[in-house]
């Protein structure tokens, strides 16, 4: 991956994740970058999987390995929805999140962010997109929290 390149997927991580979010997604050797036919930077892959997806509305994507990074890296609540043993075997097989059974989630959490789905012991169960905001995945008894990208035992 260019320094240029480099640079900007760093800056977005930033801006979208917050401080320190850059280093852990993109400070390994190795990464490779697959691009559109117009040269824009598409997909970021590290050799345990693909990190995260530049998709073009200018943010990113979480891939799985990129939400295992995060989840190291992010201070304790930053993009995560909490769920129990109710729900940990289905949102690991990649199935959705759904409100009634999320018990804490991040209040700075809008629709259409990236988050982590977390069980209440602190493992990552998996990576999504939020369709409620962090208060109203509490409110809400009925519908989905988070459409649900890729669960860990895919």
């Amino acid at each position: 991956m260019e320094k240029r390149e480099r640079s900007l997927l760093r800056r977005v991580a930033d801006y979208q994740f917050g401080s320190g979010a850059s280093e852990a997604l993109f400070s390994a050797d190795g990464l490779s970058v697959t691009h559109t036919s117009s040269g824009r930077p598409r997909q970021v892959h590290a050799d345990a999987g693909r990190l995260v997806t530049y998709a073009v509305d200018g943010r990113f994507t979480l891939g799985l390995e990129g939400g295992r990074l995060l989840h190291e890296a992010l201070d304790g609540s930053s993009y995560r929805v909490v769920v129990g043993d109710e729900s940990e075997p289905f949102v690991s097989d990649g199935k959705n999140t759904f409100a009634k059974f999320v018990s804490a989630a991040d209040e700075a959490i809008r629709p259409g962010d990236e988050v982590l789905v977390v069980h209440e012991d602190g493992h990552l169960l998996a990576v999504g997109r939020a369709e409620l905001s962090g208060p109203a995945m509490l409110d809400f008894e009925t519908g989905m929290a988070v459409k649900v990208r890729e669960g860990v035992a895919e």
